[in-house]
C-alpha cells in the first residue's frame, strides 16, 4: 500500500506541468535543411558556371531568341501540338469505345491499329508519311476493283510536309490516347451505365453524358502528360523539314555554325512552352478532381513557404487542447 501511494504521487516525465500547459515543441529535420542547402549551392554553382561560360555566346542567344524565323518555327510548332492533339483525342477516344464493344470486327480493328501505330517508333512514322509518294504516287478515291474513280491527286502535292508531320503525329498519339481514355472508362463503376440505362437513356448518351464526365478525373493527367509530350515530339518532324522550331533552329546553325547557343534558344522557348501548358493542367485537375481530391494537396512552393513558416497557431491550438484534457483529467 506504502509503495503504491509513493508511485501515484511521483510526477511522470510527461505530465503537464503545475499550470495545465503543455510546451509544443515541433521536431527538427536537420537532415533535410542540410540537403537542400546543399542542393541550392549546387544549382547556384552551376547556374553562375554556366553564366561566365563564353562558349555559350550569350550575345548570339539573346540575337535569336526574338527572331522572326524563331516564331514562325513557334507558330508551327503550337500548330501542330494543337492540331495532333484535337486529332488524336478524337480518334482515340472512338478507338478506345471500339475496343470496349463486344463487337469482334471492331474490336479487332481497333486492337490492330493500336498494335501497328504504338509498336512503331515515332520517327519512323514521320519519315513514312515524309516519303509516302515514293509508295503511292498518286492518291486514289472510288469504287475498289473498277475504273470509277471520285478523287485523285498527287500524293507529293496533297501530303505536304506539314499534313504529313500532322497525320504521323496525330495517328501516333491516337493509339496512345485510345488506352488512356479506355482506362478512364473502366474506372467508372458499372452501376452508373446500368443506372442510366434503367432511365431509357441509349449507350450512345450514356457514355456522353454519364460515364466519360466520371472519367475525366483519371483521363485528365495522363493527357496533360501527352501534351506536354506532344510538345516535345514536334522536334522530330525537322527530319521531314516541317519549318517548325526545330527546323528553323537546324537552318540557322547549318549556316553560322553555332550549334550550342542555338540549341539553348530552342530549349528556352520549349521550357517556357511547358510551363505555360502545364497552368491550364493544373486547372483542369483541380476541376474535375473536386469530388476525390486529397485535402492535404498542395504545389511544392506552397509546401515549401508552409515548412519555413513557423506553426503558431497550430501549436497554440494543440497546447490549450492538451491543458484542457489535463485538466479534465484533474477532476
Amino acid at each position: 500500500m506504502t509503495t503504491t501511494t509513493a508511485t501515484a504521487n511521483t510526477p511522470h516525465r510527461n505530465s503537464a506541468p503545475a499550470g495545465g500547459e503543455l510546451t509544443v515543441v515541433p521536431v527538427r529535420h536537420y537532415g533535410r535543411w542540410i540537403a537542400a542547402l546543399a542542393s541550392v549551392l549546387s544549382l547556384t554553382g552551376l547556374i553562375g558556371s554556366l553564366a561566365k561560360n563564353e562558349n555559350l555566346h550569350w550575345d548570339i542567344i539573346g540575337t535569336y531568341l526574338f527572331a522572326g524565323l524563331i516564331f514562325e518555327g513557334l507558330a508551327t510548332t503550337l500548330w501542330l501540338t494543337a492540331a495532333a492533339m484535337a486529332l488524336g483525342l478524337a480518334l482515340g477516344t472512338l478507338l478506345a469505345v471500339m475496343r470496349l464493344s463486344s463487337n469482334p470486327v471492331l474490336y479487332g480493328l481497333s486492337s490492330l491499329f493500336v498494335w501497328a501505330f504504338r509498336g512503331t517508333p515515332l520517327l519512323v512514322q514521320i519519315i513514312f508519311w515524309g516519303y509516302a509518294g515514293a509508295l503511292y504516287q498518286s492518291v486514289l478515291i472510288g469504287i475498289p476493283f473498277t475504273d470509277i474513280t471520285f478523287f485523285r491527286a498527287e500524293t507529293n502535292s496533297l501530303l505536304t510536309p506539314t499534313v504529313a508531320a500532322l497525320l504521323a503525329l496525330g495517328l501516333n498519339e491516337a493509339a496512345y490516347a485510345s488506352e488512356i481514355v479506355r482506362a478512364g472508362i473502366q474506372s467508372v463503376d458499372t452501376g452508373q451505365a446500368e443506372a442510366a440505362h434503367s432511365l431509357g437513356m441509349r449507350p450512345a448518351l450514356t457514355m456522353r453524358r454519364v460515364v466519360l464526365p466520371q472519367a475525366m478525373r483519371v483521363i485528365i493527367p495522363p493527357m496533360g502528360n501527352e501534351t506536354i509530350n506532344m510538345l516535345k515530339m514536334t522536334a522530330l518532324v525537322s527530319v521531314i523539314a516541317a519549318h517548325d522550331l526545330m527546323s528553323n533552329i537546324q537552318d540557322v546553325y547549318a549556316q553560322n555554325y553555332q550549334v550550342i547557343p542555338m540549341l539553348v534558344v530552342a530549349s528556352l522557348w520549349y521550357l517556357a512552352l511547358v510551363s505555360l501548358l502545364s497552368v491550364p493542367q493544373a486547372w483542369l485537375e483541380r476541376r474535375y478532381g473536386r469530388g476525390a481530391a486529397r485535402s492535404g494537396h498542395a504545389s511544392p512552393l506552397r509546401r515549401l513557404l508552409a515548412g519555413a513558416l513557423p506553426r503558431t497557431t497550430g501549436s497554440a491550438r494543440t497546447a490549450e487542447d492538451a491543458g484542457t484534457n489535463t485538466k479534465e483529467k484533474g477532476r
